[in-house]
């Protein structure tokens, strides 16, 4: 059984509760796909709604922390020393297509070090959580990084720009080196779920850039509970701030940051 602190037994009510009306409108997106308006809008509103349920309900339960949040950017709180990312959903395209590989993301940081983590598909229910000190869980299932040691026989995870974003011939480039050497590369489109992923083994790496705070902090403290190693891709812990982020086991971290900084 996970560990489940206040805190996080407070990030799991509020998630279940906000997914809820997820789970409805996901429901109706078929509709949605023939009319004339498409689903833009309506996912414009299941986003901000989902956000403002989180907000209010962590609120609630820890009045003072501040948030940093996707759709409202950074919410100051009295109390400084702690606060919630939150990512309302990760993986919007996907939702907004039908596809049921999205999540609702938040952690909990606590003097800028994260010390708690949910990442929670609402279609699937598979609930990801994180404990600092305590391990990683899928449920109730303790987790752990793939033990994979060759780089041929490793299933790698990646998110490409989409349009009109900057990085494409970098990604482009990284993806031809990991292709050559690896066994496969996946973009499933939910960068949250593709860090629970490395930390359930589903995954041996994952890496990817220009991505933002609430994309990776539950992520991340996931994948080191796992017993993962999470870096930039100057093999430092700055992926908050520089955006850059490749998550693996400890006997695969160098091979493949090296091979994406195109040292092998």
């Amino acid at each position: 059984m996970p560990y489940l602190s206040p805190a996080l037994n407070v990030m799991i009510a509020a998630a279940r509760k906000a997914a809820r009306g997820l789970i409805r409108d996901f429901g109706e997106l078929e509709n949605l796909q023939i009319s004339k308006k498409g689903p833009a809008d309506f996912v414009t509103t299941a986003d901000t709604r989902t956000e403002r349920i989180l907000v209010e309900e962590l609120t609630k339960a820890r009045p003072g922390y501040g948030f940093l949040v996707e759709e409202g950017g950074a919410i100051e709180g009295r109390d400084k020393s702690h606060r919630f990312i939150i990512d309302p959903i990760d993986g919007t395209t996907n939702f907004m297509h039908g596809i049921p590989q999205f999540a609702i993301s938040i952690g909990l940081e606590r003097e800028g070090q994260l010390v708690s983590a949910l990442i929670f598909n609402p279609v699937t229910d598979e609930m990801y959580l994180a404990e600092r000190g305590h391990g990683a869980y899928l449920n109730d299932r303790r987790l752990r990084v793939a033990a994979r040691q060759n780089m041929s026989d490793i299933l790698v995870a990646s998110g490409a720009p989409f349009m009109g974003k900057d990085g494409r011939d970098v990604f482009l480039s990284e993806l031809n080196a990991v292709v050559a050497s690896t066994a496969g590369v996946r973009r499933f489109g939910s960068a949250a779920l593709d860090l629970a992923w490395v930390a359930s083994g589903r995954f041996d790496a994952f890496w990817e850039r220009n991505l933002k705070p609430w994309d990776v902090a539950a992520g991340i403290l996931l994948v080191k509970e796992a017993g993962g190693v999470v870096s930039d891709m100057d093999g430092r812990e700055n992926m908050m701030d520089s955006g850059h982020i490749i998550a693996t086991n400890q006997t695969l971290h160098r091979p493949l940051l090296d091979l994406l900084r195109g040292k092998s």
